[in-house]
């Protein structure tokens, strides 16, 4: 499987007469844009609103991210999700860099949504803070779940993708300004050389927990809820086989944005034949009870041997009761004689005293934190508040309140706010953003 990357590199996003790229300036029609954003009848308003990193704005509550992109050769760009039913991973891509689409209620949001600064202390939250945003600020007139804490957002997501396509549709006659290639040989055909490399296969673990369907991660428009574990090629998480869900505290989210640019997957590529042989990803899940979590482990361990891998690395996209799946498929890797390292956030209290996991192993001796999701951030009012600022308070968001004995409420009369690092958009960057480190002491 080879896919080639082509890149543009924005600049710079106005508004103007016609939808094009040109000299690292990406023009956006912003009436033809909301056209394509209104073919769904639910939406009831809509509006399109650029931002830029050290703009003294607060965006919540965000709801979602995707970056721009245009298949060449035609095709979805999420195959079976906005199209038809695809191979993803193959051919060339064309992708706008530096820039992201953010799905941002104008109302309401939910325990999945969260928040960006894109300047001042809030911004290194955040990996969004230092992109240039378009900003689909939309309501829409699913009133069952307007008051509903846990929110599908079917809407506002889909219509983020169909104006990602749009704005990406715009340099499908133009060639790219660098060109990405990604392809790995197949495994039983790779050289020797490649071979005697020790093997590392990567295990990604999408959020899946909600049995009814419109919450969770899709892979092909599958639902992750009704998979095993499979194998996957890396390309086609990068090239939109993987679709982010609506049910995660947000920090721990991995956004659609996320999956097309998985850093860990990038790095584990520039390696392949250097100083590792990359065997590709093992798609598992997030499950409820313990018997599947156990099957989804055991699934696991049984495709890493027999790809004959020598070490893994495992993501989770969550905690809490994900850290279960999380801890056995470690265990389970282990036990095949596997070397893993993990890839996960901690919660462990707003004083940082509580155990991390919610179950541990002896076994998983090797797991590197991305933060503690508990962790409380305090920050100062916002000259612009896009969307509606209240609502990390009164809808449920993971990490706002409406009122706490000691702390008040989340959103103060003067619009500074405090909350818990669940509410910071993808903020925990598990995927391979994060920059942040421990502190001993």
């Amino acid at each position: 499987m080879k896919l080639e990357l082509g890149n543009f590199y924005v600049k710079d996003i106005v508004f103007g007469e016609k939808t094009k790229y040109e000299n690292g300036i990406l023009t956006i029609n912003k009436e033809e844009a909301l056209a394509v954003v209104r073919e769904d009848e639910h939406i009831t308003e809509a509006d399109i609103v650029i931002v830029k990193p050290g703009d003294k704005v607060r965006i919540v509550p965000v709801k979602e991210a995707i970056e721009p992109r245009y298949r060449v050769g035609g095709g979805p760009v999420f195959p079976g999700v906005t199209g038809e039913l695809m191979q993803a991973g193959n051919g060339r891509t064309l992708a706008l860099k530096g820039c992201s689409v953010l799905v941002v209620g104008k109302h309401w949001g939910g325990f999945q949504d969260g928040l960006i600064d894109m300047s001042g202390e809030g911004a290194k939250y955040t990996y969004f803070s230092q992109l240039k945003n378009i900003c689909l600020v939309a309501d829409t007139d699913e009133d069952f779940e307007k008051h509903e804490q846990q929110k599908k957002n079917r809407a506002l997501r889909w219509a983020g993708m169909r104006l990602a396509e749009y704005i990406g549709s715009c340099v499908k006659d133009m060639e790219p300004e660098e060109v990405e290639t990604y392809e790995l040989e197949p495994i039983t055909k790779r050289s020797n050389k490649v071979n005697e490399l020790p093997s590392v296969v990567l295990v990604l673990q999408p959020q899946s927990q909600m049995e009814e369907m419109g919450y969770n991660d899709l892979v092909y428009g599958w639902d992750c809820n009704h998979m095993v574990p499979t194998f996957m090629h890396p390309n086609e998480v990068l090239d939109g086989a993987m679709i982010s869900g609506s049910f995660m505290p947000c920090s721990s989210k991995w956004s659609t944005y996320d999956f097309q640019n998985f850093p860990m997957i990038r790095r584990l590529y520039q390696e392949h034949g250097k100083t590792l042989n990359f065997l590709g990803v093992i798609m598992s899940n997030l499950n409820v009870a313990l018997e599947q979590k156990e099957r989804a482990a055991q699934f696991v361990a049984q495709i890493a041997k027999s790809l004959g891998a020598d070490s893994a690395i495992v993501a989770e996209e969550g905690y809490g009761n994900p850290d279960a799946d999380f801890i056995a498929c470690i265990v389970a890797l282990e036990d095949a004689g596997i070397k893993t390292v993990g890839l996960t956030n901690e919660c462990t209290g707003r004083d940082g005293a509580s155990q991390p996991l919610v179950t541990l192993d002896p076994k998983a001796d090797a797991i590197v934190s991305c933060g503690n999701v508990s962790e409380l951030i305090e920050l100062p009012p916002m000259e612009t508040v896009i969307g509606e600022l209240e609502s990390l308070a009164r809808d449920g968001l993971s990490g706002g309140w409406a009122g706490d004995e000691v702390l008040g409420p989340s959103v103060r009369e003067d619009g500074s706010i405090i909350m818990e690092n669940n509410s910071m958009f993808c903020g925990d960057q598990v995927v391979g953003w994060s920059t942040k480190t421990m502190a001993e002491y």
